[in-house]
């Protein structure tokens, strides 16, 4: 009898299944439960984004899997204006449908397979190391340049990290893009929070920025090889659009184009006006930054009453913290007091004694939360 093929690869079970019992016992909770464990938005989408989606809901055509010319220089203009990336090609713009299948399917899209190998940060979201999977790959993790394997020919970044919040400085991500152009692989930088930097010192020289792999002091103005993903998922509270992106090198957005266009991986042209507008709009942003920056000043201090101990978390949704001892442990605990957050484990065997708390609550769940520790 035929079996379902699985391509030779065994993909691992979905992390936040494993949550079941823990989600059970917060939800028991007289006061309700407070989900922490996942990164969706609560906040509602932007005005200016719902109204450029209204205005393209009439849509009987098939859209560009390209994008539209204007969803392609809007992103140009962004990375000029806020995250200090001069001369980006609008050629070298893709949209995604969201960015977790570009993440997913980079591997395949980008022809690799068997014999090559794909590295990513060592503690890290799980799609990194699934999308190296299901292309035949070998998925290594790495702690940094020294850990690189010579026969990879995909690395990952991840700045600011999902789940610690750690951001590469200029440095860290100069000497890698060096060290994969001596070999000719490709650097994917996976950058969906960089909206969210808390520490100024960040780059205080760029006004509190968070540094991308396009920015010229990294690639020194040469974008080939390169490409950088990036979500209005988190800035813009658009999750439920799938409102994503890749940019960088045209020629590497030429191939993904190429194959994309033949799987009919296309972003729907209303979602696509409204990524314009999203991008558009610095004042949402700003904005919806502020609510997370409150929430995150009630959840550490609450943490650290807690006997938690907060590490990284520079930048991005989440914080990373410990009270070091197993994951399982903290989870539990806080589960008993109606509160679901992620275990490290979650992101690989380094995050075994942390845990993800997501700034993704509303301000009064946020409060029941810290009252409760």
């Amino acid at each position: 009898m035929l079996r379902p093929a699985r391509a030779g690869r065994e993909l691992p079970d979905f992390p936040w299944d494993s949550l079941a019992p823990a989600a059970a016992r917060a939800r028991a909770h007289p006061d309700g439960i407070v989900d922490l464990s996942v990164g969706t938005p609560v906040d509602p989408t932007p005005e200016v984004v719902a109204e450029a989606l209204r205005a393209a809901a009439d849509a009987p055509g098939y859209p560009q899997t390209w994008g539209t010319p204007a969803l392609r220089e809007a992103v140009a203009a962004w990375f000029a204006r806020r995250r200090g990336v001069p001369g980006l090609d609008p050629d070298g713009v893709l949209p995604t449908i969201g960015s977790k299948e570009l993440v997913a399917w980079l591997p395949t899209l980008l022809g690799l397979g068997p014999g090559d190998a794909v590295a990513h940060p060592r503690v890290a979201y799980p799609t990194y190391d699934v999308g190296a999977r299901l292309a035949g790959a070998r998925p290594v993790p790495v702690d940094g340049v020294a850990d690189l394997p010579d026969d990879a020919r995909l690395v990952w970044l991840n700045s600011p990290s999902n789940p610690t919040g750690h951001v590469l400085d200029v440095a860290d991500m100069a000497a890698v893009v060096a060290w994969a152009r001596e070999r000719g692989a490709v650097v994917a930088s996976d950058e969906c929070y960089a909206e969210l930097g808390w520490d100024e010192h960040l780059d205080a020289a760029r006004g509190g920025l968070v540094p991308s792999v396009l920015d010229p002091r990294v690639c020194g103005g040469d974008h080939s090889g390169l490409l950088v993903v990036y979500s209005t998922s988190k800035q813009s509270n658009l999750a439920g659009y799938r409102a994503a992106f890749v940019a960088g090198d045209p020629a590497l957005v030429a191939d993904l184009l190429q194959v994309r266009k033949h799987a009919g991986m296309i972003v729907p042209r209303p979602v696509q006006a409204a990524l314009v507008a999203a991008l558009g709009d610095d004042a949402h942003v700003d904005a919806q930054r502020e609510r997370y920056r409150a929430r995150r000043e009630v959840l550490r201090e609450a943490l650290g009453r807690a006997g938690f101990t907060v590490e990284a978390s520079g930048a991005g949704l989440y914080l990373w913290c410990t009270r070091g001892e197993p994951a399982a442990d903290s989870v539990s605990w806080l589960a008993e007091r109606g509160v679901l957050v992620a275990p490290g484990s979650f992101y690989g065997a380094a995050g075994a004694r942390h845990v993800r708390v997501a700034l993704t609550a509303g301000d009064e769940r946020v409060a029941a939360a810290a009252r409760r520790w």
